[in-house]
C-alpha cells in the first residue's frame, strides 16, 4: 500500500474523475482520510481529515466518499483494501515465478493449502490463494492460470439491488412486448367457411 507523511493507506477508493478518498493508519499519530487526485498513477493526497478513533475515522471515509459520489455523480473505478482482491491457484502451489508482480500491487498474502482442496464451498479446488490491494487485469490472470474470488459484497455499493417486484414487473412487461399477436377468437368461422 502507499505511505504518505508516515501514514500507511489501508483503503482507498478511486472514482471515474480521477479523484478519491484514502483512509490511512500512523502507528503513533492515530488515523486520517483524505480526497486525493491520481494522474498517471501519481496520487496527490489533500485536505486530511485526523482522528485518534479508527472506527470514527472508517465512518468518516465511507461517509465522505458516498457524499462525494451522490454531489458529483461518479462511479467507482477501483477500490483498495489489504486483502480486498483474492485470486485461486487452481492448477498448481504458489511459488516463485507462478504469479503476477505488477508494479505498486505486490501480493499482500500467499497461502498454499495441505494440497488440492474445495473452495467457495466446494465450487472448485484450489493449491492456494493470494491476496492483492488491487485487482489484477485479465491479462495477469490469464497468463497465470489464476481464478479470481467472487467479488466482495456490499463495499460502495452504488445502489441497492431492485426488489424482487420490480424486477417481476419489468420482465412481464418484456414479455408482453415480445409476445406474438393472438390467434383467431374460438367463435371466429372456420377457414374452410370463407
Amino acid at each position: 500500500m502507499d505511505k504518505n507523511q508516515g501514514y500507511e493507506i489501508q483503503q482507498a477508493v478511486l472514482f471515474d474523475n480521477g479523484r478519491g478518498m484514502a483512509f490511512g493508519a500512523h502507528p503513533r499519530e492515530g488515523f486520517v482520510t483524505w480526497q486525493f487526485t491520481e494522474e498517471a498513477g501519481k496520487r496527490d493526497y489533500y485536505w486530511g481529515h485526523y482522528h485518534s478513533d479508527k472506527a470514527t475515522a472508517e465512518k468518516e471515509f465511507t461517509e465522505r466518499g458516498a457524499d462525494y459520489m451522490r454531489r458529483f455523480a461518479v462511479k467507482v473505478v477501483q477500490i483498495e483494501a489489504p486483502g480486498l482482491y483474492k485470486y485461486y491457484s487452481t492448477q498448481r502451489p504458489v511459488d516463485i515465478g507462478t504469479f503476477p508482480k505488477p508494479p505498486r500491487n505486490a501480493p499482500d498474502e500467499i497461502v498454499n493449502y495441505e494440497g488440492r482442496v474445495p473452495v467457495e464451498g466446494g465450487a472448485f479446488q484450489a493449491w492456494g490463494h493470494l491476496t492483492y490491494t488491487r485487482p489484477l487485469t485479465d491479462r495477469e490472470v490469464a497468463d497465470y492460470e489464476l481464478r479470481p474470488a467472487p467479488e466482495v459484497a456490499g463495499l460502495w455499493r452504488e445502489e441497492s439491488p431492485r426488489p424482487i417486484a420490480e424486477q417481476m414487473a419489468e420482465a412481464q412487461k418484456l414479455a408482453g412486448e415480445q409476445r406474438a399477436q393472438p390467434g383467431p377468437d374460438k367463435n371466429a368461422p372456420d377457414r374452410d367457411d370463407r
